[in-house]
């Protein structure tokens, strides 16, 4: 029985971080960009030509015409982002009920009470997308959080999701992949320190496991492991998923250890 994982997408960083993550698993377990599986994965044993039996429904779930479609909820509060991934090559991937930004489409300013108060109002929207997934699990086992802790978005309305997930599921775990900002540059949002400070405080009260991808680390590994003189946001990103679909590899193909997430926290 799969022991499926909710992921939601919150923020600008957040949807951004994801997308390159789907792209990466649907990579590896052969899913065009449509959701149709395609391309079988076979043993590296040449002698042999068996499927490996991978474990798809942690994170997809089969649609009735057979596409594979990702267990993901994206949200955000202005609508650039959400657009661009609407419009891109991705988008008969995701299940277009589960993306999510408000009519007025404002944004929350890069502060964090604007976010947390923005879902607060949109709350029963929200969770009806949760419960939706939720209830189309065999056995739900938890929720990953992909956000930034600096922004409005990700830190505000990440915290509230935190907390309501924490009251709503108190037997689901909460994993979340964490995106702190780069110390070593002068940001422009001034209350920075302020949003962060706030989401910390969710997330070591609510979340059973952080994953720091720390921007400061990022560039650094770019330039000096990648080569790269410039890293473009792009590339951190492309590095992130590797990361996020490296550490969920052991959820995703059966093996002798960390085969839920349970397991992998443990």
């Amino acid at each position: 029985m799969p022991r499926e994982i909710i992921t939601l997408q919150v923020g600008q960083c957040g949807n951004q971080v994801g997308t390159e993550f789907w792209k990466q698993i649907c990579l590896e377990h052969g899913i065009s960009s449509d959701g149709m599986f395609g391309n079988q994965v076979f043993n590296s044993d040449s002698s042999s030509n068996t499927p490996i039996g991978d474990r798809k429904d942690v994170f997809f779930y089969q649609a009735d015409d057979e596409r594979y479609i990702p267990r993901a909820i994206l949200l955000d509060l202005e609508p650039r982002v959400i657009s661009s991934i609407r419009n891109s090559s991705q988008r008969n991937l995701y299940n277009a009920e589960n993306m999510f930004s408000p009519s007025n489409g404002g944004g929350a300013g890069n502060n964090w009470a604007s976010g947390y108060h923005q879902g607060e109002e949109h709350e029963e929207i929200l969770f009806d997308m949760l419960d939706r997934e939720a209830d189309n699990s065999e056995s739900l086992e938890g929720f990953t959080l992909c956000h930034s802790i600096a922004g409005g978005t990700g830190s505000g309305l990440g915290s509230f999701l935190l907390e309501r997930l924490s009251d709503r599921f108190p037997k689901k775990l909460i994993h979340t992949y964490s995106v702190f900002p780069n110390q070593q540059e002068v940001s422009d949002v001034v209350v920075q320190p302020y949003n962060s400070l706030l989401t910390l405080k969710r997330l070591t009260l609510n979340a059973d496991s952080v994953v720091v991808l720390d921007n400061t680390a990022l560039t650094r590994i770019a330039v000096e492991r990648l080569q790269l003189d410039h890293a473009s946001l792009a590339q951190v990103n492309t590095l992130v998923s590797t990361v996020m679909a490296a550490s969920t590899s052991t959820l995703r193909y059966p093996g002798y250890m960390n085969n839920d997430l349970v397991g992998l926290l443990a």
